[in-house]
């Protein structure tokens, strides 16, 4: 079996699907699949090619990485990359399936089947598959580490012969994978911190991390399916921003990483929030791929309004590639376990009577099988 790894496309991605270590991982359980590593695509990673080689990968061009039995990708295909693929291969990607621009559609037609790796049930047996959060809690380190660096002071206390300084004060809105482990990451650098979360069953957890939880009464609880949260009725979203509004003025850092699958990102700091706050304060949204937690943000930008920065990096993955690349790629040997059925050659085994395969298989015999709410 040979599995095709081409090189990421999209603007200031340095990730990659494979890496050397995922590669001796898979072939230490599953033997005689050969991988297809295109020209470059784990420099930017700071996995040369020789690394490859050394596992035993080909370095090939895109055309015949992309025209494998079994593709590994990052970020959804382009159309001109599902029309290098072969017809029967399986593609393992994020696929943004809420997404109507006829990606799916177009991989249908050319007889791609796909999983979403976004799709995977958050349930006991998928979690060391479950790429969403693996790659969230490096963000929500790395959310931390930006927003301190432009952030003009201390962020634990300091006592000096030249005097003191008072810790930062933080407050981290979203407390999913990325908000706890930003919770725990500023609390290591030593800011005093608080967070927020519309589902009130993560308030232990968030103490446990050595934070204080805030307490609004929105009127609601904002509990979804999978451990998500879900939207609020147009009432308690009031509540919820006039609530925090006036705390929020007194933040010194404001990282937000509340979404929801599928919708725009909610609406958590308002322009007064951000009019209220002391100049030097810094606002990091992760959210900012999907419209903003703060009415202010500009994706992919890093801006000044009133004396507050307002980070928008939508990438903070690429800004730590090599540990990223190494949990996703080891993400996808954890499925491909389940997947590849070892053999002489090994061969693809999709069981759609397995929850995880029938929940995130977006494609499959020429058909789309992902409905969108």
């Amino acid at each position: 079996m040979k599995i095709g790894v081409p090189k990421e496309t999209r603007s200031g991605e340095t990730r990659v699907a494979a890496t050397p270590d995922s590669i001796k991982r898979l072939g230490s359980k599953i033997a005689g699949v050969k991988f297809l590593i295109e020209t470059g695509a784990g420099t930017a990673a700071h996995f040369p090619d020789e690394s490859y080689k050394a596992v035993g990968a080909e370095i090939v061009d895109r055309k015949t990485a992309l025209g494998a039995e079994l593709v590994l990708k990052l970020h959804r295909p382009d159309e001109e990359e599902v029309g290098l693929m072969s017809k029967g291969a399986l593609l393992l990607s994020t696929i943004e399936p809420f997404k109507n621009d006829g990606l799916m559609e177009k991989l249908a037609a050319r007889g791609v089947d796909a999983i979403g790796l976004e799709l995977i049930p958050r349930i006991s047996r998928a979690q060391s598959m479950d790429v969403l959060s693996s790659q969230a809690n490096i963000a929500g380190y790395r959310a931390v580490i930006e927003a301190a660096a432009h952030f003009g002071r201390f962020l634990p206390t300091m006592m000096t012969a030249a005097g003191s300084a008072k810790a930062a004060k933080v407050i981290v809105l979203g407390a999913g994978v990325a908000g706890l482990q930003a919770i725990a990451t500023a609390r290591r650098m030593g800011a005093n911190v608080e967070a927020f979360d519309v589902r009130p069953e993560v308030k232990e957890q968030i103490e446990s991390l050595g934070a204080k939880f805030i307490e609004i009464d929105i009127g609601e609880s904002g509990s979804g399916a999978g451990g998500y949260a879900k939207e609020l009725s147009p009432e308690a979203k009031a509540k919820q921003q006039k609530g925090l509004t006036e705390r929020l003025k007194k933040a010194d850092i404001v990282i937000t990483t509340a979404q929801i699958p599928g919708r725009p990102a909610p609406l958590l700091v308002t322009e007064e929030a951000v009019m209220g706050m002391a100049p030097g304060s810094v606002i990091m949204d992760m959210a900012a791929s999907t419209g903003g937690n703060c009415a202010l943000t500009e994706a992919e930008k890093i801006v000044v309004k009133n004396g507050v920065t307002l980070i928008g990096t939508t990438n903070l993955l690429s800004l730590v590639p090599a540990d990223a690349s190494n949990f996703y790629a080891r993400n996808l040997v954890n499925l491909m376990y389940l997947i590849v059925k070892p053999g002489e050659p090994p061969a693809l085994n999709l069981d759609l009577q397995d929850e995880i395969v029938a929940a995130s298989l977006v494609t499959h015999g020429g058909a789309v099988r992902f409905q969108r709410r």
